[in-house]
């Protein structure tokens, strides 16, 4: 087996693949270009795009060359998969703009010094927007059947439940399959890797290449990322967390590793850093606390750097003595319209994904201070007088939750 395959499956990145054993072959004879897609719907990836990522840094670690499109065409469709419902469709501007954050991002996490295996970022509206509709149909879509595209789980999910799905949506397949095309064309590219929920996409790129010029290309997925809770990975209770430091600050991005469920703990240590696999076999029973903090720094270098690392892991430290004022803690700013509000709406302008019965039982058990103080009544209005002392107050709700207050 060819050591990128076994290290793809063995950090548990494996998911199916078109061809393995040829797969294994090719990538045993020469170096390749393989490639991942992003839309561009928001301004910043979040780590439910991570593991797609890692999968880019394995490519470069393994001596191949990632392709990185950003779908810039395709996001102006909108993909229909996993999706109940059309996506909202976003203007160019706002397209262009997210373009060139995200790709501010991908670029932290890899190499760009290596030339054999600088990442190649691409624009597949370069391309798409140059297309003849009829020329399109009658070299491209000839090969596509309807029976086939129906039979895929991103539309046969929308016609089961009766939902919708626009003709612009239906033709997002071969769209992306033509992506795979013309990345085959243009620079030899001989895998695209995806989310499993993917799989159908990509069939229809290999199968799209093969009858279009004989040409063998491979797929490859990866899983789908669930927490031990069920939940999906990507977002929590606060909403997603984003790869982007103005969206989302250091500090929150290492808490959300730090409070990663036990039960995840090594296999996060797999497949969102780089340590050895043997390391992490030799570490796996320590201090799951440890562990914790181990796996959340590492995580956090790699986005954010080293020094910035160490000091979000210290104020983390700091944060949690029990007599921490709040200082250095990440900032929220409160308008003069919750002064005079009772401490519950200030909860919730903090924390909007808790409820009013939640917050209230939260304060039934001593769950909520303020600057360390327990709050036992939920009727404490949040005067002006609170902030008199430091010009700011340390809300903490639970026991890891902590915001800097200022108006």
């Amino acid at each position: 087996m060819n050591d990128f395959i076994r290290e793809f499956k063995d950090r548990g990145f494996f998911y199916q693949c078109t061809d393995e054993a040829e797969l294994s072959n090719v990538l045993n004879k020469k170096s390749i270009k393989g490639y991942i897609g992003f839309d561009c719907t928001a301004q910043s990836l979040h780590v439910g795009s991570l593991l797609q990522i890692m999968c880019l840094r394995q490519l470069q670690k393994h001596g191949h060359q990632p392709i990185v499109l950003l779908g810039g065409g395709t996001t102006r469709i909108g993909d229909p998969s996993g999706k109940d419902k059309t996506r909202k469709i976003l203007d160019e501007n706002e397209i262009e703009k997210n373009i060139k954050s995200i790709e501010l991002v991908l670029k932290k996490y890899l190499n760009t010094e290596n030339k054999q295996t600088s990442p190649i970022f691409v624009n597949n509206y370069s391309w798409l927007k140059e297309l003849n509709y009829i020329s399109f149909l009658r070299d491209i879509g000839k090969h596509f059947t309807i029976n086939k595209m129906l039979s895929f789980d991103s539309v046969k999910l929308r016609l089961d439940r009766e939902q919708s799905l626009s003709y612009m949506e239906f033709n997002y397949m071969i769209l992306q399959a033509y992506d795979f095309l013309e990345l085959n064309k243009k620079q030899n590219c001989l895998l695209q890797i995806g989310g499993s929920d993917q799989w159908g996409n990509i069939v229809n790129g290999v199968d799209l290449i093969k009858r279009y010029s004989s040409k063998e290309v491979f797929g490859l997925t990866t899983p789908l990322i669930t927490l031990a809770s069920g939940a999906k990975m990507g977002k929590t209770e606060s909403g997603a967390v984003w790869l982007d430091k103005n969206l989302l600050s250091a500090y929150d991005y290492w808490q959300f590793w730090r409070n990663t469920d036990d039960q995840d703990v090594s296999k996060f240590l797999k497949m969102f850093t780089d340590l050895s696999l043997e390391k992490i076999e030799e570490i796996k029973n320590e201090n799951i606390n440890d562990l914790k903090i181990l796996l959340a720094n590492e995580a956090t270098k790699m986005l954010h750097g080293e020094i910035e690392t160490k000091k979000v892991e210290e104020l983390a430290k700091s944060t949690f003595k029990e007599n921490s004022t709040g200082e250095h803690l990440p900032s929220i700013k409160i308008g003069s319209d919750l002064i005079g509000k009772d401490i519950i709406s200030l909860i919730e302008h903090t924390n909007n994904e808790l409820s009013k019965s939640e917050i209230r039982r939260l304060i039934q058990n001593s769950g909520i201070k303020i600057d360390n103080v327990k709050i036992e009544d939920g009727k404490l209005l949040i005067s002006k007088k609170l902030f008199e002392n430091k010009g700011f107050i340390k809300l903490s709700v639970g026991k890891k939750k902590h915001f800097k207050i200022i108006i």
